[in-house]
């Protein structure tokens, strides 16, 4: 037996992995969803969202890749994995992201296939758009000065081509390497951690989509993990994640506080 079987769920409701259906829309959420959505639409060229470890910039950005249709939009995802990517990657992969075959061996071959791409894309009268997950960790000056390239490709109104960033809060000096992007930031949103109440709802919202049919987890350890999480939703995932798993193996139907606060020393977090 597993913990989803003794609690009676469908599957497990706190994996940290982004999954749309577990999707909890809160208005800081929609407001930033909102602005994005504004920078695209308007082609104002650049975007940045900036939050703490565990906010939810992932979520947010997929779930953003989820709202821009094939039919208006030629729109990817980068997850930037490590530091030491170079210029010449970074141009590799946004043209292959942006539907070019055949990427060119030299740079200059590159930034012209882009260009000649993004002006086809803007006579079908579809918006070219790149959201980088992590861009805090394009740590070096030349590739912002990249991405302020790609900012003066144009057409009158607007821009031809919009990046989002998402990043940690070193994104505000990883942008300062080149102090003419920066001024370039159309729209800059910042996310912060869910109120107490807020948090709570989370929770009930991912195991009710995770198939609960009552309320696994009584109001004082919801409570409890609002307060050990400081409303991150990473930290609200792990810590009822791993109190369900304790209360199973402890044959608790009703976890209690006592088994968070020891869910949470053993774990090493919380406030």
């Amino acid at each position: 037996m597993s913990y989803e079987q003794f609690y009676q769920l469908r599957e497990q409701p706190f994996s940290n992995t982004p999954d749309a259906r577990f999707f909890f829309e809160v208005d800081q959420h929609a407001e930033v969803l909102a602005r994005l959505m504004y920078a695209v639409n308007t082609m104002k060229g650049l975007a940045v969202v900036i939050g703490d470890v565990g906010t939810g910039k992932t979520t947010l950005a997929r779930r953003m890749l989820d709202e821009l249709d094939d039919d208006q939009y030629e729109s990817a995802l980068l997850v930037i994995i490590h530091a030491a990517i170079t210029a010449e990657w970074l141009l590799r992969k946004i043209a292959s992201q942006i539907g070019i075959e055949g990427v060119g061996d030299d740079k200059v071959t590159i930034l012209t296939q882009i260009y000649q791409r993004l002006m086809e894309l803007h006579q079908e009268g579809r918006k070219a758009v790149v959201l980088i997950d992590e861009a805090n960790m394009l740590q070096q000056r030349e590739l912002m000065e990249e991405l302020r390239g790609f900012l003066n490709l144009e057409v009158p109104g607007s821009k031809l081509l919009t990046f989002i960033l998402f990043g940690l809060p070193q994104l505000d000096q990883t942008l300062a390497l080149d102090a003419p992007l920066v001024q370039r930031v159309a729209v800059k949103c910042r996310l912060t951690s869910l109120s107490p109440e807020t948090s709570k709802a989370y929770i009930r919202h991912r195991l009710k989509v995770a198939g609960a049919t009552r309320d696994v987890f009584p109001e004082a350890v919801l409570d409890r993990v609002a307060a050990e999480s400081q409303g991150i939703p990473r930290l609200i995932n792990t810590i009822c994640d791993n109190v369900l798993l304790e209360g199973y193996l402890r044959k608790k139907e009703k976890p209690d506080v006592d088994l968070v606060k020891d869910v949470v020393r053993d774990l090493g977090i919380g406030a």
